[in-house]
């Protein structure tokens, strides 16, 4: 995948494709997001490890300065890095599987402590957001909705 701040790495995906994995999965979710969870034949839950900076050893050999700034750094500092750069690496994924075929369905409609709780427990991962992966099936009942123009939401100085 492309680079993020730093090098940090910290997206860590689980992949959810058994039924009792997702029914696990649903009593997490919104009443409008579990029948497209079930009916997902596959659904990736997009975490961050709170610990990335351990592995920076390997990812940014010569940034030792950085892995013991950010082993001293506080919780809230590191949730914000962990989240901002998994958020670039999960794009970079998403947008790889929409350039093999594959329909994404991120979503962001569920109690992150309980499906914490449910999923990482005893891990330093926290969930960003859970996405449906698998190929049109049919008909798509949930279509496109609008998007904003480029002038809506770039300002070139």
């Amino acid at each position: 995948m492309g680079p993020t701040s730093a090098n940090a790495c910290p997206l860590r995906i689980v992949f959810v494709q058994s039924t009792s994995e997702k029914d696990k999965l649903c009593k997490t979710a919104m009443e409008a997001n579990i029948a497209k969870i079930k009916s997902a034949p596959v659904v990736a839950l997009f975490a961050y490890d709170m610990k990335f900076y351990e592995k920076m050893d390997k990812l940014y050999p010569t940034g030792k300065f950085l892995q013991d700034l950010f082993a001293k750094s506080s919780e809230d500092a590191l949730d914000r890095e962990a989240l901002r750069n998994s958020t670039i690496q999960a794009s970079y994924f998403l947008m790889i599987a929409r350039g093999m075929g594959l329909d994404c369905g991120p979503m962001s409609g569920f109690d992150p402590i309980a499906l914490n709780e449910l999923f990482f427990k005893n891990t330093n991962y926290r969930i960003n957001f859970i996405c449906n992966l698998g190929y049109k099936d049919g008909d798509n009942p949930y279509p496109r909705l609008p998007r904003l123009d480029f002038e809506e939401v770039c300002k070139i100085l």
